[in-house]
C-alpha cells in the first residue's frame, strides 16, 4: 500500500494504538484507482484472513461505495486496542502491505461505541 492517510491528522492511528481501550472498532476507508480494484480486493482478502486468525479479533464487514467509485470501507471489531495493535504491527501483516496496488490509500481509525439514551447502547 502506497500510503496511510490519517482520517484525523491530529490523532493518527499510531497515536491511537498507544491507548488501552476495549472493545474497539477499526474503521478503514480505502481509495484507489478503478484499474487496481481486482488486485486490491485480493490483497484485502489475504489481509482479512490473517486478521481473522489473530487473538482478540471479533468480526469484520467490508463495504463498497455505490456507483462507479472504487472506494471501500472496512469495519472490524476487536476485543481491545492491545489485540489490534499486536495484529497491526505483526511482521507478517506489515509484509502484506506491499501486495496492495500503489494507488491504494488507507485511512484507518479506531472508535468505541457510544450509548445515546433512547437511541442506542454501547
Amino acid at each position: 500500500m502506497s500510503l496511510l492517510r490519517p482520517l484525523d491528522p491530529v490523532f493518527p492511528i499510531e497515536r491511537q494504538l498507544a491507548i488501552d481501550a476495549s472493545p474497539v472498532v477499526l474503521v478503514n476507508v480505502f481509495t484507489l484507482d478503478a484499474a487496481d480494484e481486482q488486485r486490491f480486493l485480493q490483497a484485502w482478502q489475504d489481509d482479512a484472513l490473517f486478521m481473522k486468525r489473530q487473538p482478540g479479533f471479533i468480526s469484520t464487514q467490508f463495504h463498497r461505495a455505490i456507483g462507479e467509485s472504487p472506494t471501500y470501507l472496512n469495519d472490524a471489531v476487536w476485543e481491545s486496542t492491545m489485540a489490534f495493535r499486536a495484529a497491526f504491527t505483526h511482521a507478517e501483516f506489515a509484509a502484506k502491505l506491499s501486495t496492495y496496488p500503489s494507488s491504494a490509500v488507507a485511512s484507518p481509525h479506531l472508535f468505541q461505541k457510544v450509548a445515546v439514551p433512547g437511541i442506542c447502547v454501547a
